[in-house]
């Protein structure tokens, strides 16, 4: 309804002048924004302004109609006024159409059907449809400005995340103020360097990613994660453009440029979201180009052929026979314009789009939101997906001592190493810093584990072969997990299992996918078997496939797709094949994390595991409200098609079923922006 090109493609890309091609960040960014909001809205309210002139105008031409008795020209005359004030921007569209080979579009329907209507009155016998012609344009661009309404709404829906793009940052430069402390000078983003230091004030976004050098604050990542929690950072923690820093002041070293950092990444996936349509709308876009030619000739078949059989068959009046069959084709023409679907079925799957976005879920085009609806089979990575990623101590069982000095020893013995396993150990007994206990003799054995001597004893923290070559009798654990031994002083002493911790809401997240259909939910880890199969029996996973290398996990996944459509849920770090490979790739903690953002179609803004089914349920809705729209305004044009072929039909029938249908449908559309519930 409203330009052709312009709602075929709900592209953001027109709206927001955020990321051009070249990633050099525009000045005029937010003055064009800002601009654009202020054009959408003077264009609304101008339009608004010309449907109440025109409905005045078009009360008065009615008035003159009825209490003056003017010729058929005089009246013309009359009625031409409000119709050329409310149809130029048609006609417009319909010449430059003619002009340019694109010829069969709705504006093009639109003229025709109402200047057959205001010149149906000089063939004989016939009544002028002055009134209804003006009606008919009135009510377009009534639907016009609901359409231009539901779009902005959907936009803005958008727009929430635009919000995330930051204005300036505050960059120490090497001159020194009165205080002693580096000058602060305000740069646009695009023109800090890595590895500079800016300064992030409560209630300012971070404008890049980086390191905290000073400070500690809480941020809000609601923007990026649709998550209402702040996170906590201090010294050492990485932090995101994006969010917005909400308590203390911060000083942060800049680890990637603006073009790189997640901000833009993300500005620039929801800016082309658009452009990857889905099965629906393509077939739409077709239908459209191939449909509106077809009515157009279908139209001019009703208005001559009807009347020549009727004159040479029946020897009717052949001026009588066209004025009719000439209404009926004009009504035809009115009622067959395909805008409820070509600009519902778009808008639907834009709204389905920003609805999810709002939830922290980026979906990268429509057509994924196809592929969503339609999953049977859901492949989740265990480490970093389902589980945290990060070691820590699940119990201790001790022989010699009690649970604390267990603890205690083996968080000494493990204070200099750097892996994940002695990260757990420490972190399990917090006081091993503080406490002054000496540790000297510190030997790493390779495979097996470390000694060393803790206050005057020879501990030994490590696996079953270190036990041996100490000369410790060790036991089995019934727990599954990595087990830790401790000796001191060559005596067993116990010891402690360790093991990836479960996400608090995975078990929830893998009942929820089988609650919505999905008939097998499989997890793919290069962990040990035992530990894969202890996750997925208390997840409620139908199966787990263990100790995979990533190229294994590639040839599973191909496997799996044979059974039907399938998703794959991974952390992105290493999944960036299986999550390209897959029907639908879904990244979870999209926050800094460069490798999901690039290969997943889906991306999940924060680490739950149960924003995959709400992905699921709103691609399942959207595609619902979709399919209403289709066959809710197909029916509807049918119906008064068939009507209009017998005659039956009136013009305020064919407006409604042209119009009224499209304003019902971009209603619907709307729908998809509430979301649905978490």
């Amino acid at each position: 309804m409203a330009h052709e090109h312009h709602h075929h493609d709900f592209n953001v890309h027109n709206d927001y002048n955020v990321h051009n091609d070249n990633n050099v960040h525009n000045d005029n960014n937010v003055h064009n924004e800002h601009h654009h909001h202020h054009h959408h809205e003077g264009g609304m309210h101008s339009k608004l302004w010309l449907i109440v002139i025109t409905a005045l105008l078009l009360g008065g031409a009615m008035a003159v109609e009825h209490y003056c008795r003017l010729s058929t020209w005089q009246l013309l005359l009359v009625y031409l006024i409000p119709y050329i004030i409310i149809g130029r921007e048609t006609l417009h569209e319909a010449y430059e159409g003619l002009t340019q080979g694109d010829a069969f579009n709705e504006h093009f329907l639109m003229a025709v059907a109402t200047i057959g209507a205001m010149l149906i009155g000089f063939l004989p016998g016939a009544e002028a449809q002055y009134a209804e012609a003006v009606f008919v344009m009135l009510f377009f661009q009534v639907g016009e400005l609901f359409e231009g309404y539901a779009e902005g709404k959907s936009r803005e829906s958008i727009a929430h995340l635009m919000n995330i793009r930051p204005d300036v940052a505050n960059v120490e430069t090497q001159e020194k103020g009165a205080d002693g402390r580096p000058i602060v000078k305000q740069v646009e983003p695009a023109e800090v360097k890595v590895g500079a230091t800016i300064v992030v004030r409560p209630g300012e976004k971070i404008p890049l990613d980086g390191v905290v050098i000073e400070g500690t604050s809480a941020l809000n990542t609601v923007a990026l994660t649709g998550e209402s929690m702040p996170r906590e950072v201090g010294v050492g923690d990485e932090v995101v453009s994006g969010c917005v820093n909400q308590t203390g002041l911060l000083r942060v070293r800049t680890i990637k440029e603006f073009s790189e950092s997640t901000v833009s990444k993300i500005i620039e996936l929801v800016e082309h979201a658009g452009e990857h349509k889905s099965k629906s709308e393509a077939f739409i876009t077709r239908f459209a180009r191939i449909y509106t030619p077809i009515v157009v000739f279908a139209a001019l078949f009703i208005a001559v052929v009807p009347p020549i059989a009727s004159f040479i068959i029946y020897h009717l009046s052949f001026s009588e026979a066209l004025t009719t069959w000439l209404y009926r084709a004009l009504l035809f023409l009115v009622v067959s314009c395909p805008c409820a679907l070509v600009i519902s079925v778009p808008l639907t799957f834009f709204g389905g789009i920003g609805g999810a976005s709002r939830r922290g879920i980026l979906i990268k085009g429509a057509n994924y939101i196809d592929v969503l609806a339609k999953v049977k089979t859901v492949v989740f990575d265990k480490t970093g997906t389902l589980t945290h990623g990060q070691f820590a101590v699940e119990a201790v069982h001790p022989d010699q001592c009690d649970e604390r000095e267990l603890l205690h020893l083996a968080a000494h013995v493990e204070h200099y190493t750097t892996h994940p396993i002695g990260a757990a150990l420490r972190d399990a007994f917090p006081e091993e810093a503080t406490d002054g206990c000496t540790v000297e003799e510190v030997t790493e054995v390779a495979g097996q584990g470390i000694t060393a001597k803790v206050g005057g004893r020879r501990v030994a923290v490590g696996n079953s072969l270190l036990m041996d070559s100490v000369g410790a009798k060790w036991r089995q654990c019934h727990m599954v997990g990595t087990i830790i031994h401790v000796a001191i002083d060559g005596e067993y002493a116990g010891h402690i299992v360790i093991n990836d911790q479960v996400k608090a809401d995975s078990a929830q997240a893998i009942s929820e996918l089988h609650r919505l259909g999905v008939t097998r939910t499989v997890m793919l880890t290069g962990d040990r078997r035992e530990v894969a199969q202890t996750v997925a029996q208390k997840l409620g996973i139908d199966e787990a496939q263990a100790e995979l290398l990533p190229a294994d996990k590639v040839n599973r996944v191909e496997a799996l797709q044979a059974e039907g459509t399938l998703a794959f849920v991974g952390d992105g770090i290493n999944d960036a094949p299986v999550l390209a490979r897959a029907d639908v790739g879904i990244a979870m903690g999209g926050m800094g994390s460069d490798a999901a953002i690039e290969a997943a179609d889906v991306v999940v803004m924060d680490d739950s595991p149960r924003k995959v089914a709400l992905a699921m349920r709103i691609a399942r809705r959207t595609l619902a409200i979709a399919r209403q729209n289709v066959v809710f305004a197909i029916g509807v044009k049918v119906a008064v098609l068939v009507l209009a072929v017998f005659g039956l039909a009136t013009m305020w029938m064919a407006v409604f079923a042209d119009v009224g249908v499209t304003v019902l449908a971009v209603l619907n559309a709307m729908r998809t922006l509430r979301g649905v519930e978490r």
